[in-house]
């Protein structure tokens, strides 16, 4: 046997949609090559009928996560970044491949990155401190603000940030009890793909995040006019006039839209990422003499 030459097994990448692992129902893939234009792997190019059964999937999976214990969650988002820590190698070479660095440099883009799940993973039974509370008003009433998800939101995932950047828009919009329907990097999918694979074993419910590979010009469009999409982070959709489409699309049913803007998902991040998808709810309770039902808007 060892005069035997041992054909490689090369890896077949598939969307993540559901929980589950299909290939576009169009059949199409498209070449990923890397920093270099040697061929990578074949990717799935996602069709608007995948970006539907995305929200389909997303809407399922949105009342049972939105529903969960903010502990709950954070528990989740920690195991997701145990189970990167295990297979740390393999994303340092996927982020290597996807952006041309060094190894040296791509595992402390992994490094960054995983430990941006743990960060993210704190923020869970957090957040709700910060931005509700007590209200003081005129009147014998309490008054409290919390902080809901806003629903199911659609991710145009940084094209030049493979991996970093793809888990700085994700963990926000998760943490929080939304639903996400990510639009992976064009030219780089092959990390957001294995992401999905992770996410799959790490007690994360189905449907949570659902990530597709292929064109934003494609799917954009048609993820921001979706009656059953809540909002929408353009942070991908740079160059031309994508955003700027995408945003009056989103105006049809009242989206909420984060806009693309020019940052370093090396730095610290800080809760406006979280705070972006969160609507306020506030409840005002009599105090006293009044009785005990109350009222909300």
């Amino acid at each position: 046997m060892s005069d035997v030459t041992r054909l490689g097994v090369f890896k077949t990448y598939k969307l993540y949609v559901g929980g589950k692992f299909p290939r576009s129902e169009s059949g199409r893939v498209y070449e990923v090559t890397d920093s270099k234009g040697k061929w990578l792997a074949n990717a799935p190019l996602s069709s608007r009928k995948d970006a539907r059964d995305a929200v389909v999937a997303a809407r399922k999976a949105f009342g049972g996560w939105a529903g969960a214990t903010a502990y709950n969650r954070g528990q989740i988002l920690y195991r997701v970044a145990e189970m990167l820590e295990g297979r740390r190698d393999q994303f340092v070479r996927e982020v290597a491949d996807a952006e041309g660095l060094s190894k040296s440099k791509a595992a402390a883009v992994v490094d960054a990155a995983i430990d941006r799940w743990v960060w993210y993973a704190g923020w869970t039974d957090k957040i709700a401190q910060v931005v509700g509370g007590a209200n003081p008003v005129a009147g014998p009433y309490f008054n409290l603000s919390t902080p809901e998800p806003t629903g199911v939101v659609t991710v145009v995932a940084p094209q030049d940030s493979s991996f970093l950047g793809l888990v700085s828009v994700i963990a926000p919009v998760i943490a929080t009890g939304n639903t996400a329907v990510v639009i992976a990097s064009e030219k780089s999918p092959l990390p957001a793909l294995s992401l999905g694979e992770v996410l799959a074993t790490s007690d994360l419910p189905g449907g949570v995040v659902n990530i597709l590979s292929g064109k934003a010009a494609e799917m954009g469009p048609h993820l921001a006019a979706h009656q059953d999409v809540n909002a929408i982070d353009l942070t991908g959709a740079t160059g031309g006039d994508l955003a700027r489409d995408l945003e009056i699309a989103a105006a049809d049913n009242l989206k909420r839209v984060l806009r693309p803007r020019t940052e370093d998902f090396a730095e610290s991040p800080g809760t406006d990422r979280m705070t972006a998808f969160l609507e306020t709810k506030t409840v005002w309770h009599p105090t006293g003499s009044l009785g005990a039902s109350g009222s909300s808007y």
